[in-house]
């Protein structure tokens, strides 16, 4: 079907005629074998010679073929009704540019067809005329009017661009207003100006640099048609020494450079301006420890400053701000409690705040505050979240250490109350008994003072006496060393010595509840350097404990072991043990005095508290191991040779 029509479309227009541009009619037959496409008015070509089927690429006839895969989506519709056309066009097949040559004919039935014709030349020939012709003109103005060659329409001084033409010596031929008034010259020394001149003295080695750039293009090509523009920022000086940030372009034509200038101070001005407020801004960020963050709803990335990056712990370069990535720093129940609060926030376009945790990647843990708001666009739509980060790690530790002085104060204040309405019966105890012995002896009420029962009385008196004076013994030690005014008077003795005398002390007491004492000490040569009187109250004090707090018929084990880094003494009992809840507080001052057993037997109950001071006076330590109704373990370390601190 395509083929009968193509051959009527052809044989009609054997008999064409032009309605308006009058162009001569074209047979078929015609022997010119110039490059010409005839198509109808849809754009189905229904003739192509031979040179331009070579022209678009082909091997055979291209009838049938359509005008926009030939020109590369171009539509007949393009072409201007009753005009004739030269344009540049593109092949598509071959890719060529030539400059074609488009007719409209009508025919008296109606037909229209669209003639085009190629002449033997490409778009860049016909272009390097055209620039011949401009520059052949110009060439003859300059010869025949040389001072009026530039007056050019007046729209060129309406600009505020400042223009500029000179020689290839950077020479000045002719100027704008805008030139002259950003420059502050007068028009009749233009000639003198040289555009080096006006450039600062700081920017000027580069800028010198550019304009040798362009005379060596110029010295290469001889055409400086078509080179490159130069764009560069330079300070530029007026007469009046006045500096002017200016964006000039330079471009080279016909042995000519042409200058455009635009006055940009005022942008840079403020653009130093707000590069010195970002910097203000970065700097306070940095001192209070806060930076300002945004996320567009909806967006994978969120926007940080540098001061976030700071508090994260994290490099700028290396950290790509994802949701997932810093949720991955987040500790995870906060994270839940942030994605809440951020939703009920998009919801109810209200403002929130949240504290949250995160772990660096160095592994510090800090703690964050984050204040944020809403931002609404025009249809009320919450279209972003953002706020601030503040790292408030030191307030929160601040805090917290206050929170726990606070609650160490109120349970040594309720200890030592505890520890007075102990200790006031502790005192009343052995008080009454000297009052009340000594009233008896004074009024002699058994008699004359040979009463036999007397010397009873005697031994009570002393033995009460004793127990006060150890208590009071006991909280004036406890005072010293709280005070840090203890002081340990060194010197070399036998250990197991002293072990032994300390156990001779205690064993009547042990008989009287029938406590087996059982001494193992590997080293009876053993000799350190301590405080003999320290050390020997450090052990009466564990000694004096077990046997209070054993069962009857039990065993109290002391032994004394001699290792590299120092000594070992432990004293090991089959008593009523220590609660499991007691053990973190036992050796804390006036702490155990609160405990329910402690109030079934006499004593101060500052022994391990003093004992484990000692111990770390002499820079050892203090271990206690315990089970409720099987017994307790008690080891004291100590060096070889204290070191008084």
């Amino acid at each position: 079907m395509m083929a009968v029509t193509n051959k009527k479309s052809k044989q009609s227009f054997s008999a064409a005629k032009t309605t308006k541009n009058k162009a001569p009619a074209i047979t078929h037959g015609a022997s010119d074998d110039s490059a010409r496409l005839i198509t109808d008015e849809n754009g189905i070509v229904l003739f192509a010679t031979p040179s331009f089927v070579a022209l678009c690429g082909y091997d055979s006839d291209i009838s049938g073929e359509a005008f926009e895969v030939l020109f590369d989506g171009m539509s007949p519709d393009e072409i201007n009704e009753g005009a004739q056309n030269l344009q540049i066009v593109t092949i598509a097949p071959t890719n060529k540019k030539p400059a074609l040559q488009f007719d409209w004919i009508d025919m008296p039935a109606g037909q229209r067809y669209l003639i085009a014709s190629a002449e033997e030349v490409t778009a860049r020939a016909k272009l390097k005329d055209f620039i011949a012709e401009k520059i052949k003109v110009k060439k003859e103005q300059k010869k025949t009017n040389p001072s009026n060659q530039y007056d050019t329409h007046p729209f060129i001084d309406m600009s505020h661009d400042a223009c500029l033409i000179t020689n290839d010596e950077g020479e000045g031929i002719y100027a704008n207003a805008a030139f002259y008034k950003i420059i502050g010259v007068k028009r009749d020394q233009i000639s003198t100006l040289s555009f080096l001149d006006i450039i600062h003295e700081e920017d000027r080695p580069f800028v010198h640099r550019a304009l040798q750039d362009l005379r060596q293009s110029f010295e290469e090509t001889n055409y400086y048609a078509g080179n490159a523009a130069y764009d560069f920022d330079a300070k530029t000086i007026s007469k009046s020494g006045k500096v002017h940030w200016v964006q000039w372009q330079i471009k080279g034509e016909n042995n000519q450079l042409f200058f455009l200038g635009r006055d940009i101070t005022a942008i840079k001005q403020q653009k130093e301006l707000l590069k010195k407020q970002r910097k203000d801004l970065q700097e306070a960020e940095a001192i209070a420890h806060m930076g300002h963050w945004r996320w567009p709803v909806g967006a994978d990335n969120l926007i940080l400053s540098t001061e976030i990056y700071n508090i994260f712990g994290i490099e700028k370069d290396s950290f790509v701000p994802t949701l997932d990535n810093v949720n991955a720093m987040i500790f995870r129940d906060d994270a839940g409690r942030m994605t809440q609060v951020f939703q009920r926030a998009i919801i109810e376009q209200n403002d929130y705040d949240i504290d949250f945790r995160l772990t660096r990647p160095d592994g510090e843990v800090r703690y964050i505050r984050c204040e944020g708001r809403c931002d609404i666009d025009e249809e009320e739509d919450v279209q972003a979240l953002y706020g601030i980060m503040h790292d408030v790690t030191e307030t929160v530790l601040r805090e917290k250490d206050l929170m726990q002085a606070k609650e160490n104060a109120e349970r040594a204040y309720n200890a030592k109350s505890q520890f007075l309405a102990n200790m006031s019966h502790e005192l009343r105890t052995p008080l009454n008994a000297i009052i009340g012995f000594s009233e008896m002896m004074q009024h002699q009420l058994l008699g004359p003072i040979g009463n036999e029962r007397y010397v009873e009385y005697i031994g009570g008196i002393r033995e009460s006496g004793e127990h006060l004076l150890d208590l009071i013994s006991d909280i004036l030690d406890m005072s010293k060393i709280e005070a840090g005014k203890y002081e340990l008077h060194l010197e070399k003795f036998n250990l197991a010595k002293t072990i032994k005398l300390a156990l001779h002390m205690i064993e009547s007491r042990a008989l009287d509840s029938n406590l087996k004492l059982i001494c193992d000490i590997q080293n009876e040569g053993l000799e350190i350097v301590a405080d003999r009187r320290a050390v020997m109250q450090m052990i009466l004090n564990l000694l004096s404990n077990a046997v209070k707090f054993s069962k009857q018929n039990g065993q109290i084990i002391l032994s004394c072991c001699d290792f590299t880094k120092g000594i070992s003494i432990k004293v090991s009992d089959e008593g009523i043990g220590i609660p499991a809840n007691k053990l973190a507080n036992i050796t804390q001052p006036f702490e155990q005095v609160g405990c329910s057993y402690t109030r079934e037997h006499e004593g101060s109950g500052l022994g391990l508290a003093i004992t484990k001071e000692l111990a770390q006076a002499h820079g050892g330590s203090l271990k206690i191991e315990s089970t409720l109704d099987v017994g307790t373990i008690v080891t004291i370390h100590l060096p070889h040779k204290a070191i008084v601190q």
